[in-house]
């Protein structure tokens, strides 16, 4: 789909990698500019407590959003470095990177400078808090700013941060939803663009319904646990008499009558407190208790059977084994014939076998490869970036 496209990654962590990475996967040519000063990456240092040791330099983190880009090692502080970039530029399309505002423009990689050599060039930029603040952006301090870790947790627990730098995935579909309508406007105009995205305004556009209950009616939503605060029962995980726990997603009263009537609750669906979707959400409290009592007397599978016949949304608790054992989850598995597995950026399968897309490169593993083929260098001369410190190849 994009064979011809040139992207150069000037970005790192997660949520500008991972829209090289959804590139790479529909045939463009990714190539990761990293920095010698930090050893690439810093999320190829990024190990759980459980991983192996340090014998290779793609920690699973770094495996989860850069399979199929090439590994260059340049110096941006340095002049040499900062011309080898500009000639990358003239042949570009896609410019993702991750600078603080004000960083960019000291290493002449700004939008400004890099599109004043290629008009045609798309410059994706993701930032903390906008191109006018300067605050580093971390998911776990945009989690607290943008109003998730408040509203996260128990109802008598502390705030708490999500699993996942969710602040950073929402804001990578974001950016690539910009960059491939700046590609649709370019293909009519033959104009590039400057496409910023904040993890900050990604996260308050995440927090939807949220938000609106306190545009709306200027309701604070508070901590409720798994719970809905519009919607009930919707969310909760409830315990049954063998496990794991089941989670409801009953978003009709039509599906509040057929799980009444597949628990032998019956008249609680006639009951004013819970005949509707409003009753519930105020009687939520009483609610819970009933059916957490009554779930415990049955089996996992064979009540999902019935809730499923029913179709009352339902499913279990999985864990990550239990996840990856699904079949649609599968799909999304990258699996490269050498290296680490990873997981799909894209939404969708691209067209061809998945699993040819190359593995993430090693640190520096492109180096001459990329300034050879695409701004010509000799070999000597490449040499000679490595030797005085431009450049990096691999061991």
């Amino acid at each position: 789909m994009f064979d011809d496209l040139f992207v150069l990654e000037l970005a790192s962590v997660l949520a500008g990698p991972s829209v090289g990475q959804f590139f790479a996967e529909l045939g463009a040519t990714v190539v990761k500019v990293e920095n010698p000063r930090t050893g690439g990456d810093v999320t190829r240092h990024w190990r759980s407590a459980t991983e192996a040791a340090a014998s290779d330099d793609r920690s699973a983190y770094f495996c989860a959003c850069n399979h199929g880009k090439e590994s260059v090692a340049i110096d941006l502080s340095t002049e040499t470095g900062q011309t080898i970039l500009m000639r990358l530029v003239h042949d570009a399309d896609i410019v993702l990177a991750s600078y603080r505002p004000g960083a960019a423009e000291r290493i002449g990689a700004d939008p400004a400078t890099l599109r004043s050599l290629n008009s045609s060039l798309i410059y994706g930029h993701v930032t903390g808090y906008g191109p006018g603040d300067e605050r580093p952006g971390y998911d776990a301090v945009i989690q607290a700013e943008a109003g998730f870790t408040y509203i996260n947790g128990p109802a008598d627990g502390p705030p708490t941060k999500l699993p996942v730098a969710l602040m950073d995935v929402l804001a990578a579909h974001q950016l690539k939803e910009g960059l491939l309508l700046a590609l649709f406007r370019r293909e009519r105009t033959g104009q590039g663009a400057y496409v910023p995205v904040s993890l900050l305004q990604a996260g308050v556009s995440g927090l939807v319904n949220q938000a609106t209950n306190w545009l709306v009616e200027e309701h604070v939503p508070q901590r409720i646990g798994s719970a809905h605060p519009n919607i009930a029962p919707y969310g909760t995980a409830y315990e049954t008499a063998d496990g794991p726990p089941i989670v409801l997603a009953v978003g009709t009263d039509r599906q509040f009558e057929a799980l009444c009537a597949v628990l032998g609750l019956s008249d609680l669906a006639a009951s004013p407190n819970f005949a509707t979707n409003e009753a519930r959400v105020e009687n939520r409290d009483a609610l819970e208790r009933v059916l957490q009592v009554r779930i415990q007397q049955f089996e996992t599978g064979p009540l999902l059977e019935d809730l499923r016949a029913e179709a009352i949304p339902c499913g279990i608790v999985r864990d990550m084994p239990a996840v990856f054992a699904q079949e649609a989850a599968e799909a999304q598995v990258l699996r490269p014939e050498e290296g680490p597995p990873g997981l799909r950026q894209t939404a969708f399968p691209p067209s061809g076998d998945a699993d040819d897309l190359a593995p993430p490169p090693h640190y520096a593993e492109h180096t001459a490869a990329v300034l050879r083929e695409h701004i010509g260098l000799s070999s000597d001369e490449i040499d000679a970036l490595a030797a005085c410190g431009t450049v990096e190849q691999a061991a």
